[in-house]
């Protein structure tokens, strides 16, 4: 116990012990009610905020407390590894705070992807157990199922999980129709219906997102 304490004492293991005790109290207060299980969400993905963030690395149909909560879990199991095997073996001196910077952001890069598919597994839960969390559905592609009506309503179901039904409220520039599919992509709660659009106007508008992000850096 003394050698578990120590590596998630040392550093970089440290910065995943802080933020796992923080994601503890956090589900602690989600449990007794005090803190909301949507803390991240907007009601768009419009922005660069924490919830629209996630979506974009494919974390769609989970709260953002969700998503983070398991990826931080991974990455912190997976930096307690390198530790255990590999940097507490050596004296990097100085050294070790650059090197920790690295590990630290190898590791939720590396656990990113099976984190974003253990949330994905976890989509039709939440879409049974959590039915009034709608905004955490943003970014999820829907299928279109009627021809909106003259007021632009209509319904659609999840592609990932056809038992799980939306209403669309769409706009006369950018009008749903039956068999399309479109993500969602903003939460009317005062309709409680979503703004959507097409699927390949979504994607086209991610990717031109990712290179103006990279050209920046």
């Amino acid at each position: 116990m003394e050698g578990v304490r120590q590596i998630a004492l040392s550093f970089p293991t440290v910065v995943f012990s802080a933020l796992l005790i923080l994601v503890a109290v956090y589900w602690l207060l989600v449990l007794l009610r005090l803190a909301p299980l949507e803390l991240f969400e907007h009601d768009s993905l419009k922005g660069d905020h924490l919830a629209s963030t996630l979506v974009a690395l494919g974390f769609a149909g989970v709260p953002a407390s969700v998503a983070l909560s398991v990826l931080l879990a991974l990455a912190g199991a997976l930096t307690f590894a390198v530790e255990l095997l590999v940097l507490r073996s050596f004296d990097w001196g100085l050294f070790r705070i650059p090197l920790g910077l690295v590990v630290l952001w190898a590791t939720l890069a590396l656990m990113s992807p099976p984190a974003a598919a253990l949330c994905h597994a976890l989509h039709r839960w939440f879409h049974r157990h959590a039915a009034g969390h709608r905004r955490s559905l943003l970014g999820e592609c829907v299928a279109v199922q009627a021809e909106p009506d003259a007021q632009g309503w209509t319904t659609a179901t999840l592609v990932d999980d056809p038992e799980c039904s939306v209403r669309l409220h769409g706009k006369p520039e950018s009008m749903p129709h039956a068999g399309e599919r479109r993500v969602l992509v903003k939460y009317v709660a005062d309709e409680d219906a979503f703004r959507s659009v097409a699927e390949h106007d979504y994607l086209d508008a991610r990717t031109r997102l990712s290179r103006l992000h990279l050209k920046r850096r």
